[in-house]
C-alpha cells in the first residue's frame, strides 16, 4: 500500500469526509481491520481564504508547495490537494516535487466520459467557475463542454460556499437556492452537473438534481484509493 499525502484544510469540513472516503475505500478493498497508509498536511483556511480574496496567488502557490514538499520529504507516494480551487496551481506544484499530484479534475471527467456524458455544468467557487484552470483542464484534456452558471447564479454558488459550507451551516433556503441554478444549466443542455467545490456534496445529493451529480470529493477519494493499492 502506497503512502497518501494529503494537502487538507480548505476547508476542514471536506477534509475530514476526505479522511472517512479513503478509509473506507481501502477496508471495502483489502477487508479485516486495514485502513489507508496516509499524512496529512491541515491548512488554517483562513490564511487560504485571505490570498484568494486578495488575488495573491503566488503566495498561494508558495504554500501549497511547501505543504507537497513536507509530505514528499515525510514518505508520501504521491500527494492530492482536498480542494478544487487550489487547483488553480496544480502544475507549480506538480514541478516542485518528485512523486505524482493526483488532480482532481481527471477522475471526474473520466467518470463523465465512461458515463457517455460530454455537456456539463460546473459548479464551484467564483475562483473555479470563472478561471480557466479548472474548465480549459476539463475542455482540453478530455473533450468536455463546460457550462457554467450566470452571474448572479455564480455569486450565489460563491456566498453558500464561503458564508455556510466552510462554517459548517446547511440551510435549506440555500440547498433550494443551487436546485434552481442546477435547473438552469439543465435549460441550457447539461447533461450532468460537476460539483467542483468539496463541500457542495455536503449541501447537495441525486436527489436535487434532474440530471446526474458527479461528486468530485468521492471521486477524487476513488481514485487515490486506487492510486494507493495499485
Amino acid at each position: 500500500m502506497k503512502t497518501i499525502g494529503l494537502i487538507g484544510g480548505m476547508s476542514w469540513e471536506s477534509s475530514a469526509v476526505y479522511y472517512r472516503l479513503i478509509n473506507d475505500g481501502v477496508r471495502r478493498r483489502l477487508g479485516g481491520l486495514h485502513s489507508a497508509r496516509c499524512l496529512i498536511w491541515s491548512f488554517d483556511f483562513a490564511d487560504i481564504e485571505a490570498l484568494q480574496r486578495a488575488g495573491r496567488w503566488d503566495d498561494a502557490t508558495a504554500l501549497m508547495i511547501d505543504a507537497a514538499r513536507r509530505l514528499e520529504r515525510g514518505g508520501a507516494a504521491f500527494v492530492m490537494i482536498c480542494t478544487n480551487t487550489m487547483h488553480r496551481m496544480a502544475d507549480d506544484v506538480q514541478d516542485a516535487i518528485g512523486v505524482s499530484l493526483l488532480h482532481i479534475a481527471d477522475p471526474t471527467a473520466d467518470r463523465i466520459r465512461a458515463d457517455g456524458l460530454r455537456r456539463v455544468g460546473l459548479l464551484g467557487t467564483a475562483f473555479t467557475m470563472e478561471q480557466d484552470f479548472y474548465k480549459g483542464r476539463l475542455a482540453g484534456r478530455h473533450g468536455l463542454d463546460v457550462l457554467v452558471p450566470d452571474a448572479d447564479d455564480r455569486q450565489t454558488i460563491h456566498r453558500v460556499i464561503f458564508q455556510e459550507l466552510v462554517q459548517g451551516r446547511l440551510l435549506p433556503a440555500s440547498r433550494q437556492a443551487c436546485r434552481e441554478i442546477i435547473g438552469r444549466l439543465v435549460e441550457r443542455g447539461a447533461q450532468a452537473v460537476i460539483l467542483g467545490c468539496t463541500e457542495l456534496m455536503l449541501l447537495l445529493g441525486p436527489q436535487d438534481s434532474p440530471v446526474p451529480l458527479y461528486d468530485t470529493t468521492a471521486l477524487h477519494a476513488q481514485a487515490a484509493v486506487t492510486m494507493s493499492l495499485e
